[in-house]
């Protein structure tokens, strides 16, 4: 039966390069892109770097765009979703009467409390004013939110608050308030992964074919602790000598992601205890992303451990939800939703942060296990059906079917003098006066013919 839905005129935009080895952000814009593509004309776009190209069957189209082309694509679209300093870096896309939804799923302002760590203050304090304010001006200009855990919509709706985004017009619209702020998790490919070439086990030297691996599967920032985790598997060495920890990328895709001092460290550590190309081993680039189930079902183990502190309250580590595609048991530090995940279904073991020796029990007890490893398999593999992309985005694929402008800012535009600054723009420290079509003026008036 053919939908009667109309078809919307969708960009999907990123501040990350589209390339065969994506990180979270562009492979999260991807999958969005991919997902509202079968009911509406789709167009993915990067501001940074694309060299992957579109699907084959044309679903949507992929480009690197400058500031032309998105003057050009503010005409064309209806809806906007977007992630990053986009509106920072392109202003006047704030002025625009179109629907404008925010993926917010990254606090990177809370994350940057770690990664500013030992710069000195003042320019800590200016780089954490700037983020925050990249992301007010989101906050301020979103018709519709995209959260990745309840804790994390709670703290964007405390923001939203404070901008005075909840407000009778916003409540009236839902008393919910989902309508403004809802929940879009990362998901899971539908299709289990496939391996198709050997990549670890006789092919880095040192882990062999009876080895018991474990993985990191992402970066190594500096808001996470690889640290407890070598020093665990240093202790655990003596009684299962087959133990190997197999890091799988140290070089983030996005050159504009600065090296991470964590990276440096855990080198430095593993060097010292004598464990490099022994015990663990580092792929010094970045696995591309259609070949990251290679080393996920070579694995035995997944792995990931982070810091005591409030980034990690509210984020949500994607890695993760590789191991659950992979069926992979996961060892991981409490204190974020996966952790809470992990315990409550039975999915692997947690340890505190920074416990080297409750890490040391977590990791025995599944590296000399086979039978514990089998038993959280099968409760992993029964976990991910509920965490497809299909059923993390289904929040988004809602409201594109019915894009709405945020009545908020509807009625403030109503509110706003026809050579008034719009309050939204103003708030952000970007006056333009006129409204936000004299700003596309000023802009295109400005491009190169």
């Amino acid at each position: 039966m053919t939908s009667t839905l109309p078809r919307r005129r969708i960009v999907v935009a990123t501040c990350d390069p589209v390339t065969d080895r994506m990180a979270g952000p562009a492979i999260r814009a991807w999958h969005m892109a991919e997902a509202l593509s079968a009911e509406h004309e789709v167009r993915l776009v990067s501001i940074a770097e694309v060299d992957r190209p579109a699907p084959l069957d044309g679903a949507f189209s992929v480009d690197h765009v400058g500031a032309e082309d998105l003057v050009a694509l503010e005409r064309w679209m209806d809806v906007l979703v977007f992630q990053g300093g986009l509106l920072r870096i392109h202003p006047y896309l704030a002025e625009s009467d179109k629907v404008i939804v925010a993926d917010i799923y990254d606090p990177f302002h809370l994350e940057n409390l770690e990664q500013t760590r030992g710069r000195p203050e003042a320019e800590r304090h200016e780089v954490i004013e700037h983020l925050t304010g990249v992301l007010n001006d989101q906050l301020r200009r979103g018709d519709f939110f995209l959260a990745a855990s309840p804790r994390q919509r709670d703290f964007w709706m405390g923001s939203l608050a404070a901008l005075g985004r909840v407000n009778p017009s916003t409540y009236e619209q839902d008393p919910t308030m989902s309508g403004l702020v809802d929940l879009v998790p990362f998901g899971l490919p539908a299709s289990p992964p496939v391996k198709r070439r050997p990549v670890l086990r006789g092919v880095v030297p040192g882990i062999g074919p009876d080895d018991v691996v474990l993985l990191w599967a992402g970066g190594v920032y500096n808001w996470f602790d690889p640290l407890t985790l070598v020093r665990a598997v240093d202790r655990l060495r003596v009684d299962e000598p087959t133990l190997r920890l197999f890091f799988l990328g140290l070089q983030h895709p996005n050159p504009d992601i600065p090296a991470m001092s964590m990276a440096t460290e855990l080198r430095t550590l593993s060097d010292e205890l004598g464990l490099t190309g022994v015990h663990v081993f580092f792929n010094e680039g970045w696995v591309p992303y259609d070949e990251r189930a290679d080393y996920l079902l070579e694995a035995d183990v997944g792995v990931s451990t982070h810091l005591d502190h409030v980034e990690t309250a509210y984020s949500f580590r994607t890695r993760i939800l590789d191991y659950i595609w992979a069926s992979l048991p996961i060892v991981t530090t409490q204190g974020d939703a996966f952790a809470e995940l992990v315990e409550a279904r039975s999915l692997g073991a947690t340890a505190a942060a920074g416990d080297v020796d409750g890490l040391t029990v977590a990791l025995r007890s599944l590296v000399a296990g086979p039978a514990r490893r089998a038993a959280c398999r099968a409760q992993v593999a029964a976990v991910a059906p509920d965490l497809a992309w299909d059923v993390a985005l289904a929040p988004l694929l809602r409201f594109c079917r019915a894009p709405r402008r945020a009545d908020d800012l509807v009625r403030a535009c109503a509110d706003v003098a026809p050579n008034a600054t719009h309050p939204a723009t103003a708030a952000a420290g970007m006056p333009q006066p006129g409204g936000w079509r004299a700003a596309l003026r000023q802009v295109r008036s400005k491009l190169p013919r």
